[in-house]
């Protein structure tokens, strides 16, 4: 288990945002970035139409990241989307394939492709 003292890197765009997630997720540090997100969500909720959260570089997930997505998915205000970025061989792609999460939550291959309104 890695602890990270910044769980994520902010990309705030009008409209938009992308949260770069860490490179692992798990118990450690599931539920802090779960708060973080939503922080920042609530935060941004009257101007945020679309919130990308960015698993390119994140090399293990396990079953926390897939729900950390989910509970953001149904905590969202109610305007705003919610997509995925995940390289298709990489570990985060599974995980979500795997638990169902990709039936609810679009993933995109590109951070860029998924920031597209």
């Amino acid at each position: 288990m890695t602890h990270f003292t910044s769980p994520c890197q902010v990309r705030d765009l009008p409209g938009r945002a992308l949260l770069v997630l860490p490179p692992e997720i798990d118990l450690s540090n599931a539920s802090v970035l779960r708060a973080r997100v939503l922080s920042f969500a609530a935060a941004r909720a009257g101007r945020l139409g679309v919130l990308v959260l960015d698993l390119t570089r994140t090399r293990f997930m396990d079953s926390q990241g897939a729900r950390l997505v989910e509970d953001v998915r149904h905590r969202l205000p109610p305007r705003v989307l919610l997509r995925v970025a995940a390289l298709p061989d990489g570990v985060p792609y599974r995980v979500l394939e795997v638990t169902g999460v990709r039936r609810d939550t679009p993933v995109y291959e590109d951070p860029a492709r998924a920031l597209r309104l």
